[in-house]
């Protein structure tokens, strides 16, 4: 227990120092917590090191990390030391392409009931997202890999850094993961807004293709991603996806990603729904909408069209 004392009260000091960071003593703390064989404590020490962008700390971030990659699952459980470290490094865009390459490949199998489980699929995306930072030559083939990685967090991570690339190169892999599918619903939304990203007017259309599919996770992730694009031209996919849809889930989410569009032809489609649907269509708008329960200018709109309705609407409390 006391041990157990000590590392929390190492950890409340070091958050003690988020209010001094520039002074001297204060970097002398982060770097000798930084050499701590406590991952939680140099973790936190990462942080804090990449919250104040302490560019002069990065000889001590890459250290730390070289010597909690040794024996790892055992002195760097849950890899809470370097996933922190690499996120550091990248806050600091740190020009560290070696240990960025460690990372990426880097799988921690550490025990649980009834297996093992791997505790560095963040490290990988962290590590993805600052080699496309960096620039780093062949960078598409890692990504690529890391598609594919058996972690759901990790494939999702590849799609970011992909869309974040900026790069065409990157289009043919996402487009062959969106067909081949995946188990995470995320992941899928992640591969179509980069697709749109990368490419916008090919991948309005591809992406709308999902909203016909026969699986019900493609055809939310495709509405959620072209809501989230804020194009007004994916108005009309998701407007003929909804007049098709006869689920009454499916027309909720293909209403959320108008909503999402953030557009006026959109809020104007929702309010009409509004006004001029029955109970439950409208109900589906007026829950749409909700998003904008915090923008007054726009939710004195919604009021308003619920007034001009001849037939008031039942709505529920989270809306009232």
């Amino acid at each position: 227990m006391a041990g157990r004392r000590s590392v929390e009260d190492r950890l409340a000091d070091l958050n003690a120092l988020r209010s001094a960071p520039a002074m001297e003593e204060t970097v002398s703390e982060l770097q000798r917590a930084l050499s701590s064989k406590v991952n939680h404590v140099a973790a936190r020490a990462a942080e804090i090191v990449g919250e104040f962008m302490l560019t002069e700390l990065e000889p001590d971030l890459v250290d730390a990390f070289d010597r909690f990659m040794n024996n790892a699952a055992k002195i760097d459980p849950g890899c809470a030391a370097k996933t922190a470290i690499a996120e550091a490094l990248y806050r600091m865009e740190a020009y560290q392409p070696d240990l960025l390459l460690q990372g990426i490949g880097h799988v921690q199998l550490e025990p649980v009931y009834g297996g093992t489980e791997d505790t560095a699929a963040r490290l990988r995306g962290v590590c993805a997202l600052g080699l496309v930072r960096i620039n780093y030559p062949n960078v598409m083939i890692l990504l690529a890999h890391l598609l594919a990685d058996p972690e759901s967090e990790a494939r999702l991570s590849a799609a970011q850094a992909i869309g974040y690339s900026g790069q065409a190169e990157g289009i043919p892999l996402l487009r062959f993961k969106a067909l081949s599918g995946d188990e995470n619903p995320q992941v899928l939304c992640e591969c179509f807004s980069s697709l749109i990203g990368l490419d916008p007017d090919p991948s309005l259309a591809f992406v709308a293709g999902f909203l016909q599919s026969e699986s019900t996770v493609f055809q939310e992730a495709a509405a959620v991603a072209l809501g989230e694009s804020q194009l007004v031209q994916a108005l009309p996919f998701l407007e003929t996806a909804w007049e098709d849809a006869v689920d009454s889930e499916l027309r909720r989410t293909f209403l959320l990603g108008i909503a999402l569009l953030r557009q006026e032809r959109a809020i104007d489609f929702l309010l009409r729904l509004v006004v001029e649907g029955g109970q439950t269509r409208s109900q589906e708008a007026l829950e749409a909408l909700a998003v904008y329960r915090e923008d007054s200018s726009i939710w004195s709109r919604v009021e308003e069209a619920l007034e001009d309705r001849e037939e008031p609407l039942a709505r529920s409390e989270s809306l009232l």
